[in-house]
């Protein structure tokens, strides 16, 4: 491990070199496919680079704690590249138990970092979403993301409740933040509303159901189709009908 007076920026720098050698050339070529946005990419498969940067991450928390790993992070999400970005979040993922408010701040301001949906739901899901299920108090923020006309805040307001209704939580918020994202014309906001409404479905049908037959006339196809994929055929028909 490197002397003691290294800093936080320098470790990012030599991740960054480990993530760009290690790649896959011909998998990074095949990784644009799955996006409409231009991708940077070091072809890492998700698996390998999820095992690589756990090593990086047991060896950084043992020599420097916790406050320096999270530093680290900050600065490798920064960056333009799927890869470094996914290790920023593969760093501290279910490690929520130790955040607090100055994490959850960090994290709302990586969101005006975001390039792509895959970005995007590696920092909300596994990172914003937790907390928020956590501390029920933060779900302001995410209203407050709903009303920005940046499209990644404000499917960050969706996705960051998914955590949050498989716990049976969040169900009056969920309605109220769907009613005001109906009308958004964006497919990457309608979905993540559907991703949500999907998970409500799933976790409390009985509840959810009778709110997807109030909206149907109203809900973009994308999203209340993607809402009833779990649910049993007869029931999807009714709400598609």
């Amino acid at each position: 491990m490197p002397p003691r007076n290294i800093t936080p920026a320098e470790i990012a720098s030599q991740i960054r070199k480990t993530l760009k050698d290690g790649g896959s050339p011909e998998h990074a070529a095949g990784v644009q496919w799955f996006f409409k946005e231009e991708i940077k990419s070091h072809g890492w498969y998700t698996a390998d680079l999820r095992r690589a940067v756990r090593r990086f991450r047991r060896e950084i928390r043992k020599e420097f704690g916790f406050d320096f790993l999270v530093k680290v992070a900050d600065h490798l999400f920064s960056g333009p590249v799927l890869d470094d970005k996914t290790a920023a979040v593969f760093l501290l993922e279910k490690l929520d138990a130790e955040f607090g408010d100055s994490e959850f701040k960090m994290f709302e301001g990586w969101l005006d970092r975001l390039s792509s949906w895959a970005d995007h739901d590696g920092l909300v899901h596994y990172l914003i979403a937790p907390m928020v299920a956590a501390k029920p108090a933060r779900v302001k923020s995410v209203f407050r993301w709903a009303k920005s006309p940046d499209r990644w805040h404000r499917r960050a307001a969706c996705v960051a409740l998914i955590q949050g209704t498989r716990q049976k939580m969040f169900l009056p918020q969920i309605k109220k933040l769907s009613d005001s994202l109906l009308a958004d014309e964006d497919d990457m906001v309608q979905k993540g509303l559907g991703w949500l409404l999907r998970e409500t479905a799933k976790h409390d049908a009985k509840q959810t159901v009778p709110y997807l037959m109030k909206i149907r006339g109203r809900a973009p196809r994308l999203v209340l189709r993607t809402a009833c994929e779990t649910l049993p055929v007869k029931m999807r028909a009714t709400i598609l009908a």
